[in-house]
């Protein structure tokens, strides 16, 4: 069973970076699909990234251009970059591994989350 533990949140200035990462416990090589999804309060969970088992990626329209997912199956890890970031990309930001055509209800595996805060 694997298990996900995120890092790398904190507070920035709008137009800064971070980097998230997504520390598995078991192989991720696993899981058809990892991703990134996000959820501020009082909105709705978000699919920020995709990336699957062949390597192919997603992208919210939101963050495209702005966010790369990768995964580093030696070290059972899984990025997501984020430049340019916006107020608009406050939120929890949690890691999920999926199975099957991994849909978002494909998902069901993630971690506790870690906190992003953009200030304008």
């Amino acid at each position: 069973q694997v298990q996900l533990l995120e890092s790398g949140g904190g507070s920035v200035q709008a137009g800064g970076s971070l980097t998230l990462s997504c520390l598995a416990s078991g192989n991720i090589n696993s899981a058809h699909c990892m991703a990134w999804f996000r959820q501020a309060p009082g909105k709705e969970r978000e699919t920020v990234a995709q990336i699957y088992s062949g390597g192919s990626t997603e992208y919210a329209d939101s963050v495209e251009g702005r966010f790369f997912i990768s995964q580093d199956n030696a070290k059972n890890t899984v990025y997501l970059e984020m430049s340019d970031l916006k107020p608009e990309d406050t939120a929890m930001y949690y890691c999920a591994a999926g199975r099957g055509l991994c849909l978002d209800s494909d998902y069901d595996r993630w971690g506790q989350g870690t906190q992003v805060t953009v200030s304008s």
